[in-house]
């Protein structure tokens, strides 16, 4: 089982939008010297939507062929067509991801049995393990409670990226799903209480520009230190708010080139910060002595 922080890693780029590789290799070293414990790649923050097939593979290949076993790799696989979910997960499976991640489909509002065979049918079809995303918010569609605990009973379904914020449902989650799955907090402000709860670990987006604190907060909190665990949140509150000032990963790239560590590089749709936002974000990085 794959536990602690988990960072959904940025997808570096030029300028021009162009990926920019070297800057991904370095990250992922920089994230295993700090402690981050598994990666994402090419989920949400790394832009999923807007890389093409070819990119989105090779930024998966990239990702495990960096971290060379010294972390596991979770490959952001999933889509709204089960066909085409089959097919990248499939290669990911072949390129040495440790699982993948599977949001709910999106745009097309499937029923919840659609949800359930969409997952299953992954499942069934890649001998990869999934980890099931359920994020209401960006695909509309919601994975029930009953749904997902149906679904931990599938073999290789082995856990789900919770992105509601809602704990109580995190609480439910827990009690309720097999023993062998994992719940994992996609929500940075309230991980720190689900995995108090039982939860495994923590998808975070404040973990791509405070990866030790965020693995510190992870092990407390797994070990049931509440209030060390507490006290690491409490301080990273700022850091929270300042990455969803705007749409993720709007403000973690900002804060990301701010930092030095890539170039400002993002695809349309989605525009640099605005610049009324810097503000927010150069405060909680000077906070955190992150910038000068």
């Amino acid at each position: 089982m794959i536990t602690g922080s988990i960072v959904a890693i940025v997808s570096p780029m030029f300028e021009d939008g162009s990926l920019d590789y070297d800057s991904y290799r370095k990250l992922i070293d920089w994230h295993i010297q700090e402690g981050t414990d598994s990666i994402v790649a090419v989920g949400t923050t790394g832009e999923s939507p807007t890389v093409d097939v070819e990119e989105h593979g090779e930024l998966i290949r990239v990702a495990v062929e960096q971290a060379a076993g010294r972390i596991p790799v979770i490959a952001g696989t999933g889509g709204n067509s089960t066909t085409e979910a089959i097919e990248l997960t499939e290669y990911a499976r072949k390129v040495g991801a440790a699982a993948s991640l599977q949001v709910v489909p999106y745009y097309n509002k499937p029923t919840q049995e659609g949800m359930y065979q969409h997952f299953r049918k992954v499942a069934e079809s890649v001998d990869l393990p999934v980890v099931l995303y359920n994020v209401p918010g960006r695909t509309v569609a919601d994975l029930a409670h009953e749904t997902v605990v149906r679904l931990s009973q599938v073999p290789g379904i082995v856990g789900i990226k919770e992105a509601t914020g809602n704990l109580e449902r995190g609480a439910w989650l827990v009690r309720d799903c097999s023993k062998h799955f994992a719940v994992y907090s996609g929500d940075d402000p309230t991980a720190v209480n689900l995995m108090l709860m039982g939860g495994k670990g923590n998808i975070s987006v404040t973990a791509n520009v405070a990866p030790r604190l965020m693995h510190q907060l992870c092990v407390a909190a797994m070990a049931g230190d509440a209030q060390t665990a507490h006290a690491i949140n409490l301080s990273l509150l700022d850091l929270h708010k300042a990455m969803f000032c705007q749409a993720n990963p709007i403000p973690v790239k900002y804060a990301l080139a701010k930092m030095g560590l890539m170039a400002p590089g993002i695809r349309l749709p989605l525009t640099r910060l605005e610049t009324n936002y810097h503000p927010v974000v150069d405060a909680a990085l000077r906070a955190h002595q992150l910038i000068d």
